[in-house]
């Protein structure tokens, strides 16, 4: 899936400005036992020299509960969320502490930021969290992110740091979203099984047919190239392209950087979503969901229409006005999300009716539209 065009975008590479680069765990640690220590300094220091070039940085770290378990003395990654987090805790100190040393010696300073998924679904501190690395980020500290595991559950949880990395791009309006792993990109074929197996240099984020090469990912992590793959598509909301390239290669962010043929770039839309809207996107639970029909789904999609209560056919959940719900197609496949005028209750009355009904079936009209364009964002 290589391109002509590859060399024009990778020029566009050169000139990105606002970088999130993603370690992921396979690299960060020795094999799940403690930290590859050597190799954050190395990662650091690549880091310095691009920010003296112009560029910002933010890190989205991984490793925190693979440095827990070597102090614990623990052979194999735990299931249980209380030693998942256990293990968190006590890691997160090693992990900063690795990270904040490596930049140290290049004479630059990192800060520690932990989210939750309820830091970025709930506005005010999505703003508060977006603020506060946007002033990091002028203040020349480079940001070291991960998530707050020994809080979050398992029903809210991001997933994986690959997750989180592609809504940190969101957050800060990166231009480009680097993930690091132990592999040296998107290949043809599983090279594990298949000695045929080709780097695609390029692709489109919205490509099907890349999702199917996608793997699972291995012990000590909880992502693959799959969700590598939807932390793509998540970055290019905010029209951010992504690389995924071997953090074992030497001076592999100064050569992404130099515009080299490295890696897999998967490209993404110029447009981008407005910042409402992506903050809407990464609202990853919903309170409840809505079964819409063929000519709601179609205008949505097509037409950039708002959420009429005649175009909805089925309510699921509980939820109150404002709150954050799930529009699918009568097949069950995910049309948009939104912020619904109505709760529940009121929604399962009028679904099915014309607006011009609202008012007599509720006693009052709060609002002519189920869910407004503006709220609500196509996935």
């Amino acid at each position: 899936m290589s391109d002509p065009a590859t060399p024009v975008l990778r020029e566009r590479i050169v000139k990105a400005r606002r970088w999130v680069v993603k370690i992921g765990s396979a690299l960060a640690t020795n094999h799940g036992v403690g930290l590859n220590t050597k190799s954050i300094e190395d990662w650091a220091a690549q880091m310095v020299a691009l920010n003296k070039t112009g560029r910002e940085i933010v890190v989205v770290a991984s490793g925190s509960v693979a440095e827990g378990a070597a102090r614990l003395g623990w052979k194999i990654r735990p299931h249980a969320i209380n030693e998942l987090q256990a293990a968190a805790a006590i890691g997160q100190m090693g992990l900063v502490r690795a990270w904040d040393s490596a930049y140290e010696k290049n004479n630059m300073r990192a800060a520690q930021v932990l989210l939750t998924h309820d830091d970025l679904a709930n506005r005010g501190r999505y703003l508060n969290a977006r603020s506060t690395l946007r002033t990091l980020l002028e203040l020349g500290v480079f940001p070291i992110i991960n998530e707050n595991d020994t809080v979050a559950t398992e029903e809210i949880r991001f997933g994986d740091n690959d997750t989180l990395a592609g809504l940190v791009s969101n957050l800060v309006d990166a231009d480009l979203l680097v993930i690091l792993t132990d592999q040296e990109g998107l290949m043809s074929a599983d090279p594990r099984h298949d000695p045929d197996a080709t780097l695609i240099s390029q692709a489109s984020v919205d490509d099907e047919s890349i999702v199917a090469l996608a793997g699972d990912g291995g012990a000590w992590g909880r992502g693959g190239m799959r969700t590598k793959l939807s932390a793509a598509r998540l970055a290019a909301r905010s029209a951010t392209s992504t690389i995924i390239a071997s953090g074992f290669r030497a001076n592999v962010l100064a050569d992404i950087a130099a515009g080299h043929d490295i890696g897999t770039l998967l490209a993404a839309p110029n447009a981008k979503l407005a910042a409402r809207k992506q903050w809407l996107a990464s609202s990853l639970i919903p309170k409840g969901q809505l079964i819409l029909d063929e000519g709601a789904c179609r205008v949505i999609r097509s037409e950039g229409r708002s959420l009429l209560a005649v175009g909805v056919i089925g309510v699921v959940g509980e939820f109150e006005r404002g709150e954050l719900v799930t529009c699918v197609d009568k097949n069950g496949r995910q049309v948009a999300k939104g912020l619904v005028n109505y709760a529940a209750r009121e929604t399962r009355q009028i679904s099915g009716q014309a607006t011009q009904r609202i008012e007599s079936i509720l006693g009052f009209c709060r609002e002519p539209e189920l869910i407004h364009r503006d709220s609500l964002v196509v996935l």
